[in-house]
């Protein structure tokens, strides 16, 4: 039988702590009870506070910077290693960006989404007669010498037969994926110093909807969970707890992804995100800004149940209604002297705007700066290829990449509001970062020496890359 995985683990870890601060408290009380001044006794002349103990959940999707694990690792995260690797595809064309993965000895390859709002990375298993057609061949276990099924056990959701681990996941749009859990070598490709790593993913057995009917052959998961990647790379000590995405910007796509930490570029943007909040990776959104003007909002409405999230595996950005319609108004507003257009899809009612066709490389000479402002007070400018895509028939003409959330109350910022952004989860200190740049050069400087480089000259300084300093 394999070996049950650490991370899989954690659960009896905790027991055990619970264990030894409850023997000490008993003997500090035994100790105390021959002084009738001692504090122990004090204590019931104050309000008592009451801290509840809950076992984690089998397949948990969230996490806290409290894990002592992370703690410990805390001082030394800078002088690990990180994995730097290339995104590709298109947000508009695919409708995501994706990477490579290696996984199994020898190394099968795959091309996965980076989705920020999944907890698991998986791929079609070669058993599966569920799964779609992609763009590389499905996952062979045995033809991987270092593979191993994870076993059921009482911290996984096992199969009818009570033999292996499973999982399942439904996306929004309901297409879903279900498949068994397996462990093996995972590795990040050639340009990366971090060492391939052992690690737990899916291995498919059904997928329906868009999962089935994608090019791209799975998802990596980014977010907070025990099945993450980057859970498990961090539990480890493989990798600090921090990862990197970088999208390239309208009609260019790819870009750049780093797992693990670097020196962040001084002028980033950070807003605090709570993991408590929310299993997904939260913004502190408070105003909206077009044109320099605040919309006229209650702040309280970008947090609404989930609050304000930011998933890259979305491809838009979604709004509560009131948020909708005051940023649709704003934007008109800004923008009344250009005549509306129908959208590319007669099936959906697009707000698209034409322009003069001399425009067409030049959004940012037409269209308005919009304005996140944080919590902190402080605030990330949008350029228009951050809410806009182009109009697939009409040359010269742009269609809003926001809509109206629904009824429901959560502000989800997809990949098009962070195009030709670096985006930096900063796990560790509960911190997302924002900084505008040239994604699709960003790539090439990740492979520059860690001092950094020049600034290059710039035509306009909309698309300068200073460097940045990975360690």
């Amino acid at each position: 039988m394999a070996a049950t995985p650490s991370h899989l683990i954690s659960t009896s870890i905790s027991i055990s702590i619970i264990l030894l601060i409850f023997s000490s408290l008993m003997e500090f009380l035994v100790l105390a009870s021959a002084n009738p001044t001692s504090p122990a006794l004090l204590l019931h002349s104050l309000p008592a506070m009451v801290l509840p103990l809950y076992l984690s959940t089998p397949n948990s999707s969230s996490r806290t910077s409290s894990n002592p694990r992370r703690l410990l690792q805390r001082s030394e995260s800078l002088n690990r290693p990180n994995a730097r690797m290339r995104l590709y595809d298109d947000l508009l064309r695919n409708g995501y960006y994706t990477t490579r993965l290696w996984i199994g000895t020898p190394p099968q390859r795959f091309a996965l989404i980076v989705d920020t709002g999944s907890t698991v990375t998986y791929v079609p298993c070669a058993s599966c007669e569920m799964c779609g057609r992609h763009q590389d061949p499905k996952f062979d276990p045995e033809e991987s010498s270092t593979y191993k099924a994870v076993k059921c056990n009482i911290d996984c959701t096992c199969d009818s037969d009570k033999v292996n681990c499973i999982y399942e996941r439904q996306y929004a749009e309901m297409s879903t994926s279900s498949g068994v859990l397996g462990e093996d070598l995972i590795s990040f490709g050639n340009q990366s110093e971090l060492a391939p790593q052992r690690a737990v993913f899916g291995c498919e057995n059904l997928e329906t909807g868009d999962l089935y009917s994608q090019p791209a052959d799975g998802i990596m998961g980014l977010g907070r969970g025990d099945l993450s990647v980057v859970d498990q790379l961090v539990d480890k000590g493989a990798i600090s707890d921090s990862f990197s995405l970088c999208y390239g910007g309208m009609d260019i796509g790819g870009g750049s992804m780093v797992l693990g930490g670097f020196t962040t570029p001084s002028d980033m943007v950070f807003t605090h995100s709570n993991p408590v909040r929310s299993p997904y990776y939260n913004l502190d959104l408070k105003e909206i800004h077009i044109a320099g003007k605040r919309l006229s909002l209650n702040p309280s409405v970008f947090d609404g149940k989930h609050g304000t999230v930011l998933d890259s595996g979305t491809t838009y950005a979604y709004l509560p209604e009131a948020a909708f319609l005051a940023f649709k108004d704003g934007i008109m507003k800004e923008l009344s002297s250009l005549k509306q257009i129908r959208g590319p899809d007669p099936n959906y009612n697009d707000i698209c705007f034409s322009t003069d066709e001399s425009e067409v490389s030049h959004p940012s000479d037409t269209f308005p700066a919009v304005d996140m402002v944080f919590g902190s007070g402080k605030k990330f400018t949008l350029s228009p290829e951050n809410y806009l895509f182009r109009h697939s028939k009409v040359r010269g003409a742009y269609c809003l990449g926001v809509f109206q959330n629904g009824k429901d109350p959560t502000t989800l910022l997809g990949g098009i509001v962070v195009r030709n952004t670096l985006v930096t989860y900063d796990r560790e200190n509960s911190k997302i970062g924002f900084w505008k740049t040239n994604c699709s050069e960003l790539w090439e400087r990740l492979h520059e020496s860690v001092s950094p480089p020049a600034m290059p000259p710039a035509s306009d300084g909309k698309n300068s890359t200073p460097g940045v300093t990975l360690h």
